[in-house]
């Protein structure tokens, strides 16, 4: 199922088993909540968070947020009843860890069959096994609930013995093919975390590559992190002028039947009027708020 458009700019986990920053959550400018029950918490406190996530989903009170859980790996002790829980409780979606094929996203997507219809299943692309199935896994979105990709560089970084430096050369390919992958299918697709915290321009930087890449928007793991992020994703005043410029051109009477055009001097085509339209749906949600 393709996710319809709407913002999704900044991607914050919170450990689903601190109660002030998921409450704090309901009030941040964020896009996306995800309620982390894996790398975030301690093993004895799993239970504990799950519990807090599913209770969390139930209370509501997010807004516009869109609210997902991250849940633990099935080959894990506590997955089962992760998948189990989210599943039973609806968030929006649900975010799995580590997968490494086609098949792992089918044994997810039949783990949330009890979930409502509306519970999109997103995957983090986070193993070397993954990287050349990503098209396959991509296609799995046509039989399942699978909706999203997200990066999880970190991971990823630690199985390819991988350092993360400035300008991420050593994982510059698999962004590529990631986004190009999840395109193909429709799929949201979201950028890895960036570890400096307290670093404004280094992460400015790291969003804005993000954004050139095609990414929806950036995972997110401090509060500090949102306002710059949101500022990077958010179409710019000239974009949404352009977009509107396209939009109108195709829309007069004489472009009827046309699929390219002059406007403001330079030639566009109809994939041009379908971006356009996408990004004044993004524009017009964000300023809706």
């Amino acid at each position: 199922m393709q996710p319809p458009p709407r913002p999704r700019r900044s991607v914050l986990y919170l450990p689903a088993s601190n109660a002030k920053a998921v409450a704090k959550a309901r009030e941040l400018d964020a896009d996306v909540i995800i309620l982390d029950l894996e790398d975030a918490v301690a093993p004895d406190a799993k239970a504990e968070a799950r519990s807090a996530a599913v209770a969390a989903v139930r209370e509501g009170g997010f807004g516009r947020r869109e609210v997902v859980i991250r849940c633990n790996a099935l080959d894990t002790e506590w997955g089962a009843d992760d998948l189990a829980a989210a599943a039973a409780a609806g968030p929006d979606a649900v975010l799995v860890p580590k997968i490494l094929s086609a098949d792992d996203v089918r044994r997810y997507d039949a783990a949330l069959a009890a979930a409502p219809a509306q519970t999109q299943l997103w995957v983090m692309i986070e193993t070397c096994a993954v990287v050349p199935q990503l098209s396959e896994v991509a296609a799995c979105a046509r039989e399942t609930r699978l909706s999203g990709f997200a990066m999880g560089t970190n991971d990823l970084a630690k199985e390819m013995r991988a350092r993360i430096l400035p300008g991420r050369a050593p994982f510059l390919p698999i962004l590529a093919l990631t986004v190009a992958a999840a395109r193909a299918q429709g799929l949201v697709v979201i950028d890895g975390v960036c570890n400096a915290i307290h670093d404004e321009a280094l992460f400015q930087a790291e969003a804005a590559q993000g954004l050139e890449f095609g990414f929806d928007g950036k995972s997110l793991i401090h509060p500090a992190q949102i306002d710059a992020c949101n500022a990077v994703f958010t179409p710019s005043a000239d974009e949404i002028a352009w977009a509107r410029s396209v939009v109108a051109a195709f829309a007069q009477p004489d472009a009827s039947g046309k699929g390219a055009l002059r406007v403001e001097g330079k030639m566009v085509e109809l994939l041009h009027r379908d971006q356009a339209k996408q990004i004044l749906a993004i524009a017009d949600m964000i300023a809706a708020g």
